[in-house]
This record gives C-alpha cells, structure tokens and sequence, in this order.
C-alpha cells in the first residue's frame, strides 16, 4: 500500500496509477463504468505529433477563456441558484443561492445561502481576502458549483506537459471533440477507452463551448447553452447538471449574468470582525492519488473505486463517498481512504486552503 501521507503539492495529476503501483508488470484494468455521459468508450488516439497537440491545446485554451470572467476586466454581476440531492453522501442538501459580482477597480465579492442554514460572505479588498459565516469551510457542493461556472477545465501550467489523447463522442445528437488528460508517463497511452487517471474535456467544436466535463470515471458535468447568458463575449450555460454514477447530485442554474451596475463601494469593503478573522479560505486544485488495497496476484485484473471528497485547510477529509456505490468494494475503498493523512503547512499570512481529492481505490477483481 502507498504510503498514507501525502502532500497538497501533488495537485491535479498523478503519473498512471497502474505504472506507479506495479512496476512493468502492471496487471489488467477493470475499463471504466458504463455512465450516459461517459462520451469516450472506443479508439483513442495520441496527441503526439506538435500539429495535433497544439490543436488540443487551442482547444481546450478557447473553452477555458469563455469562463475566464475574473480576468475580462468587466464588471460583472452573477446570480446562480442550485439544488442539491446527494442523500445525505454530502452537507446542506436542499436549494442554494449563490451571487458574485466582480469591479476591476472594486475588487469582488460574492455570498451564499443554503436553505440548511450555512451562508458565506468572501470579498477581496486590495487584494486581500476576507470571509463571514457559519462556518470558514466552503461546502462540497457550493465549491462544485464555482468550479462548474468559473474554471472547469484545468489551467494551462497543468496541461502543457500533460499526456493527451483526442477522440470524438456524441452527446444528444450533437459531435464533440474530447480532450484526455493525464500525468505525462501515463500508461494510458495504450489504452483503448478512457483511462482511470484521465481528466475528460469534451467540446463543441464549433462554437468552442465545454459540454461533458469529467474529472473522474463515475462524475460529470453537462452544460447546457440553451438560451445562453452572455456578456462582452463570454458566454455561461444557462444549466449545469452534475451526476454521480448515473444520478443527478445537483442541478445548477445561471439566473442571470449582467453588468454591474453603478458600483457601492462600500459591498467591496471588509467589516472589523472579517479583518480580525485573516485571511480567507481558498479552494485550490484539486488532486488525484491511487492505493492499492490488498494483495493483487500475478495475472489478476484491477477494479478500481473512486472516492471523492474535500479536504479542509487542516488537512481533514470530508464529505467522502463512492462514485462506484454499486462495487463490492465500495465501502472498504471509503474506509480505506479516511485512513489517509494529508498534511497542511500555511505559510505566515499566505491563506489557507482547501482541496477536492480523488483517491482512485485499487482492488483485485473477483475471479
């Protein structure tokens, strides 16, 4: 089993998990679940020529931009409503309001509500980072919503020297180009379908829009564009549907996306009691690591299960579930992952930080 520490540096993507933890002689992996939205079941091709990667990449950069609100350098008011139905996997099931409105000269702020109680106020004032409420931990589900509508799709610095295989899918009758991506000594290259490690970015290839977005095998989001909000050119779904193993964990939708009107300078600054608090939480990237639970004989074929979870600025795993519940193994894979620990150091005055993690469970299959 891999060690059970494991560090905040190791974000987002992990060499191939069957490499790392077998050696040359890695056995067979179970292929990936079956799932409405999983859009890469056949052939994969390697981007490794420079002329199919530099597409990829131009791909993937003209669909991250269309969510790149923070750097428009407009003002912008959004207001999102979402529900959430995880049956009780996750916290604060239920509806949730949500605004973020953003000034160049200002600086931002946005809040959140949910009808189970927990509400956050965060803005940022000269570039520091304050926040109120009934708890400094962003729940799971309001973290998922920001991600959905704000950076979906990795950062380029994690992409540029990533593995990356291409293919096409269809999603309600509409052709899609698929980006995969893994850690740059993936195994995956060989494989046919999707890989346990790879990160799925199906787009629309002509409007460039982000359609299927996949982080793991077993969790997707699908957005909508239908009636579209836009502004100076950027474009947001109107819905954005997030399953887990086939069921829709939450429903999130765009009320509206304007400008900002005449600003009050006074939303943007800090109360006392927020200054006295420090700095802020903020939501990094999040990360993927493997465990190999047992012993795997010669021979035999891996089943993995995917647990997800948040790990909070004191390293604590929360809100931890399968995305496999149907697997045998999935409750051992839950137990086997609350047995990590995950280290947290924060500098003097930098802010603290919390994470989404994928700890892909390795077992060997039934025979």
């Amino acid at each position: 089993m891999v060690s059970k520490r494991v560090s905040k540096r190791m974000l987002w993507m992990m060499a191939a998990f069957a490499v790392a933890s077998f050696g040359k002689n890695a056995p067979r992996i179970a292929p990936v679940p079956s799932d409405p939205l999983e859009m890469v079941t056949g052939q994969v091709q390697v981007a490794s020529a420079s002329s199919s990667r530099a597409a990829a990449l131009e791909l993937l950069a003209r669909a991250r931009s269309a969510y790149a609100l923070r750097s428009s350098g407009e003002a912008y008011d959004l207001k999102v409503t979402f529900t959430v139905n995880s049956g009780g996997q996750t916290e604060y099931d239920g509806a949730w309001q949500m605004e973020d409105m953003s000034d160049p000269q200002q600086g931002f702020r946005w809040t959140a509500k949910a009808a189970a109680g927990y509400t956050t106020t965060q803005i940022s004032s000269n570039g520091v980072y304050y926040a109120a409420g009934t708890s400094s931990i962003i729940p799971l589900r309001l973290q998922e919503a920001r991600a959905a509508l704000l950076d979906p799709i990795p950062p380029a610095q994690n992409v540029n020297r990533a593995l990356i295989r291409t293919t096409t899918g269809t999603f309600n009758g509409q052709q899609l180009s698929c980006v995969l991506i893994s850690g740059s000594g993936s195994a995956a290259a060989s494989m046919p379908g999707r890989s346990w490690d790879e990160t799925e970015e199906c787009i629309d290839p002509q409007s460039g829009l982000l359609v299927v977005h996949s982080q793991v095998p077993g969790r997707y989001y699908a957005y909508d564009y239908s009636n579209a909000p836009e502004l100076d050119g950027y474009v947001l779904p109107r819905k954005v549907t997030v399953t887990e193993a086939g069921k829709t964990v939450s429903e999130i939708s765009v009320v509206s996306f304007e400008q900002l009107p005449a600003v009050d300078a006074s939303l943007f600054q800090p109360s006392e009691e927020m200054k006295a608090a420090g700095p802020s939480v903020a939501m990094s990237g999040a990360q993927k690591l493997s465990r190999v639970v047992g012993a795997v004989p010669s021979g035999a074929t891996v089943q993995p299960v995917c647990v997800f979870g948040l790990v909070t600025s004191s390293g604590q795993l929360v809100e931890a579930h399968s995305l496999q519940p149907a697997d045998p193994n999935s409750a051992a894979a839950l137990e086997d992952a609350k047995q990590i620990t995950f280290a947290h150091a924060t500098a003097a005055g930098a802010r603290p930080q919390q994470h989404f993690v994928f700890i892909v469970e390795q077992f060997a299959a039934a025979q």
